[in-house]
């Protein structure tokens, strides 16, 4: 998650997802229903697992890289960086973000 100005973006690399909010904790929400929503759609569909896994867009892949080489981001900019494991979560987990 990091901001532009005054707009906070989360991403979802591995699914190409990008949400934006007023706060990192809205984005991040936003974020986590945009994911749940293709996953439910993939799985309605009975797609094959590789619709999942899309190309990230470089920008944010650059952002990544940057930010697991020093392990310390700028607080101003971004709220947090890392990997979630969404499958042992459920959404009533993040009802209070």
């Amino acid at each position: 998650m990091f901001r532009e100005r005054d707009t906070w973006y989360a991403v979802g690399l591995e699914f190409n997802i990008v949400e934006s909010g007023d706060t990192p904790r809205e984005a991040l929400l936003l974020l986590f229903e945009a994911i749940q929503g293709y996953v439910e759609s993939a799985r309605r569909m009975k797609a094959r697992p590789g619709i999942l896994n899309q190309k990230t867009d470089r920008e944010y892949e650059n952002l990544w890289e940057m930010l697991e080489a020093r392990k310390t981001p700028k607080k101003q900019q971004v709220f947090t960086f890392g990997q979630f494991n969404l499958a042992k979560n459920r959404q009533e987990d993040f009802a209070s973000v």
